[in-house]
């Protein structure tokens, strides 16, 4: 039963012709940077792979028939504390079907878990069991995509995983559930297993949040010290986005927000760096994809507040408190991202791992890359509390 705080509503996604138009026009416009013959992606964005993808964006990419795969599923806009959340709700036909809601990252949308909501919904028509399936919830972030933007600064992880805490037990009436997430979602599923318990069952990550290491805690084994120092090398090298974005978002999102290509080159040169793609990004993705996500952003002019979440953590703090540890079941699918490879004995500092994965294939957008191998690693985990 609905509560009346919390007002529900259809919705179908569908862009103004003007703002198409527009997209278009300003592609057609576009003044390219010169760039490092032969360079690659290795001074960021891959001048030649731009070039051929915001081509296509202009003359070959069918917005339109992106809606309608996205409009198969089920949305609603749920009014709860004053935040409008959309979210996809697709039910499974199975009697036994356990509430799942999954969380993305950054700088991805609910447009990456295309391929995985309906293995998780109809198992049995991708080699699964009946048994095994889900009522799939999947919230677009406040402020990402078609969740508008949060009037107030982003609510950072913990705001989140509150909202979705009251949207599935007090908007969709789901008083016990299950919750999956990677990146920033990984951290809102955190929360919801440390402040939400008695609601959430169990979680399961494909990214942690980094444990205590402060005065008290245990000291470190060799093989965390080696993963801390990657972390450190990794960040070093790869972790200037992060930087901006903690710091000064505002800035880099009147470019963001002014110029297509500039938005597509921030986005995708991440779907390329972060993906199991060997360094060929359409090895994993289509342009399709690539620009479905991209135009998610422009159309809804959320590149700026997505970004705010990184300035909110870096002043709010990142990890546990002292002392805090998930007890709830947790289950772990470490996908091929180097940086959240990490030992067991890291993440049971913070966590109950009660089911632990190292997948051979995918990478930090695991359910667009792998939805297969991730939808089993699901089935397998949450299957025990059915």
């Amino acid at each position: 039963m609905i509560a009346a705080a919390h007002a529900l509503r259809p919705f179908t996604i569908h862009a103004d012709d003007a703002d198409l138009f527009d997209l278009k026009r300003r592609l057609s416009q576009t003044r390219w940077p010169d760039s490092v013959p032969d360079s690659g992606w290795s001074y960021g964005a891959n001048a030649d792979f731009m070039h051929e993808l915001i081509a296509y964006w202009q003359a070959g990419f069918d917005w339109r028939a992106q809606e309608r795969e996205l409009n198969r599923f089920a949305q609603f806009i749920a009014e709860i504390d004053g935040q409008a959340i959309h979210f996809i709700h697709e039910r499974s036909p199975h009697a036994n079907a356990l509430p799942l809601i999954i969380s993305h990252g950054w700088p991805s949308s609910v447009a990456e878990m295309m391929a995985l909501i309906p293995r998780l919904t109809h198992p049995e028509r991708f080699g699964g069991n009946a048994e095994d399936a889900f009522h799939v919830v999947v919230p677009s972030l406040p402020g990402f995509g078609f969740s508008p933007r949060p009037n107030a600064p982003a609510p950072g992880t913990i705001g989140v995983a509150k909202l979705w805490s009251q949207l599935m037990a007090d908007v969709l009436g789901y008083e016990r559930f299950v919750a999956h997430g990677g990146d920033i979602g990984a951290g809102i599923t955190t929360w919801l297993g440390l402040h939400h318990a008695a609601r959430v069952q169990a979680i399961h990550l494909t990214a942690f949040v980094d444990p205590y290491l402060g005065e008290g805690s245990a000291p470190l084994t060799e093989e965390e010290q080696r993963y801390a120092g990657y972390v450190r090398s990794w960040l070093d090298e790869e972790g200037a986005y992060a930087h901006v974005q903690d710091t000064r978002p505002q800035t880099v999102a009147f470019a963001l927000n002014d110029s297509p290509a500039g938005l597509a080159a921030w986005i995708v040169e991440k779907f390329q760096a972060w993906s199991d793609c060997g360094g060929d990004v359409e090895r994993r993705f289509s342009k399709d994809q690539l620009l479905t996500n991209v135009t998610i952003y422009w159309l809804t002019q959320t590149i700026n507040s997505s970004m705010r979440y990184y300035h909110y953590a870096r002043r709010h703090g990142r990890g546990f408190l002292r002392g805090e540890r998930v007890t709830v079941p947790v289950g772990v699918g470490l996908t091929c991202e180097a940086v959240d490879h990490a030992p067991r004995s890291w993440v049971e500092r913070s966590y109950n791992v009660m089911h632990w994965t190292e997948f051979s294939r995918g990478s930090h957008f695991m359910a667009a890359e792998e939805p297969d191998l991730l939808a089993q690693d699901l089935r397998c985990f949450f299957r025990r509390l059915r």
